[in-house]
């Protein structure tokens, strides 16, 4: 079961790769936040209340409500268009995509460790890898922020490569990043809309220090 949830969180990528629309991209961070809750109950080898809460502040609230909220507000605040704008074509992402998956694959299969998790591996790394390239080839500022947030959550498939109990304090920390990460990119996002009309990262171009 925990297999075919790491799939369909693999084939959110795929499809984030080629989609136009910013409100999918927040509608495909809600789900993968609901993934990532569904992997990290099944993988728990002792449930107790803590645990529990934990996961369902980091994954369901934060991750599933209160990012994609909150991302869904700054696009209306900002009026953002709903073309999330890339530098290449979709069909150049979905290749890209799928070539970084398939050499995450050819890694894991390189390292020779026991206590590692392949697919969790896998998934991790493909996911860092994903954000990464979301953000060096789209144009708007606020798809940088979804990005950093794709990577955010392969991080946290990363914790989970190693073992099946969670790192409490390290996921902690994590959301704890990713919050004031938002949160202040938000503040930003709010102050260009002030400025321009449109939130491109060439709009940048013309900031300049006096």
């Amino acid at each position: 079961m925990v297999h075919v949830l790491l799939i369909t969180f693999l084939i959110t990528l795929f499809y984030m790769a080629i989609a136009n629309r910013m409100l999918t991209y927040v509608k495909v961070l809600a789900v993968q936040g609901i993934l990532l809750f569904c992997v990290v109950f099944i993988q728990l080898t002792e449930i107790n209340l803590l645990n529990l809460v934990l996961i369902l502040l980091e994954t369901i609230i934060f991750k599933s409500l209160a990012v994609p909220l909150f991302l869904a507000y700054i696009l209306k605040r900002n009026k953002i268009t709903r073309e999330a704008e890339p530098h290449l074509p979709n069909f150049v992402s979905l290749i890209i995509t799928t070539l970084i998956v398939v050499v995450t694959i050819l890694l894991s299969n390189a390292i020779k460790d026991t206590h590692l998790d392949k697919i969790f591996f896998v998934v991790a790394l493909s996911t860092i890898f994903t954000g990464l390239y979301l953000i060096a080839t789209r144009r708007k500022i606020i798809t940088h922020v979804m990005g950093y947030i794709v990577i955010e959550n392969g991080v946290f498939v990363l914790s989970l490569a190693v073992g099946n109990e969670m790192p409490m304090l390290v996921n902690l920390g994590i959301m704890l990043d990713i919050f004031a990460s938002v949160l202040i990119l938000g503040i930003f996002l709010n102050k260009i809309g002030d400025v321009f009309k449109d939130v491109d990262v060439d709009q940048l171009r013309n900031l300049k220090d006096y």
